[in-house]
């Protein structure tokens, strides 16, 4: 028999405590290359502590996790060199515009000159090209985003891994992103995100897993886990949505 394919994100007991808070609670994940893999779960759920820690910016309290096999205890390096990553909160280069962003980067991971063309065509697939003199301190939202991905996919990685993409951007920027993120799919890549746009989980992604209390309630395919329900009635099914009472006041 064949051997299977080797997951590009193996998660497995991930625990995660802040003093006496548990954020992540034996939270296991297995993501099969050439992937579009959505998490989705309430606000508090665990969704970015857990890929915090996925991408090796957190230590986990304990949990092993592999990126395209290669364990990010023990083979750090290896395991983050497969990854592109995609969060808020990342810093960057204010007084540089995009195209001098990408080649700092470029630099700093020492890629050949590939990158350059890699570069101009993310540019101009994502409309950065039509402001090539702006910083990115004057920057909205969604050309963060925008210029957060461009540099997430530069170095040609094997798995993204993106937290809310879609958060607080327009429809024109979320459409941009998501046509770059289907053709990243569809040349192989592997795609991890959270999200609470179930419309776009259920659009994209061919497996998704519900997370609450640091767990992941169900996982599975996405028509699978909406259960004949759309994936946002089925998800306030599973996490339990309380009624909102009637307000007196506006009768």
């Amino acid at each position: 028999m064949p051997d299977l394919p080797v997951p590009a994100i193996e998660v497995a007991d991930l625990t995660q405590r802040f003093g006496s808070v548990l954020a992540v609670d034996r939270l296991s994940l297995s993501v099969p290359p050439g992937m579009f893999y959505g998490i989705v779960g309430p606000n508090g759920a665990g969704k970015t502590t857990t890929l915090t820690a996925l991408c090796g910016l957190r230590e986990p309290t304990a949990g092993t996790i592999k990126i395209a096999g290669h364990d990010l205890r023990t083979e750090r390096e290896a395991a983050l060199a497969q990854l592109g990553v995609m969060m808020d909160g990342l810093s960057l280069p204010e007084r540089l515009t995009a195209t001098e962003v990408l080649r700092y980067s470029a630099g700093l991971r020492g890629l050949d000159d590939g990158w350059r063309a890699r570069a101009a065509d993310l540019l101009e697939i994502l409309g950065l090209d039509a402001v090539p003199r702006t910083l990115v301190v004057e920057y909205s939202t969604g050309m963060r985003k925008k210029i957060n991905l461009a540099l997430a996919l530069l170095h040609r990685p094997r798995v993204l891994v993106l937290d809310e993409p879609f958060e607080a951007i327009d429809p024109v920027s979320a459409h941009s992103i998501e046509q770059v993120l289907k053709q990243y799919v569809d040349a192989g890549g592997t795609v991890l995100l959270s999200s609470h746009i179930m419309d776009f989980v259920e659009r994209n992604c061919r497996r998704v897993a519900v997370v609450a209390g640091g767990r992941v309630l169900v996982e599975g395919p996405v028509a699978e886990v909406a259960a004949g329900s759309t994936l946002n009635e089925r998800f306030i099914e599973l996490v339990g949505a309380d009624p909102v009472r009637p307000l007196e006041w506006l009768r």
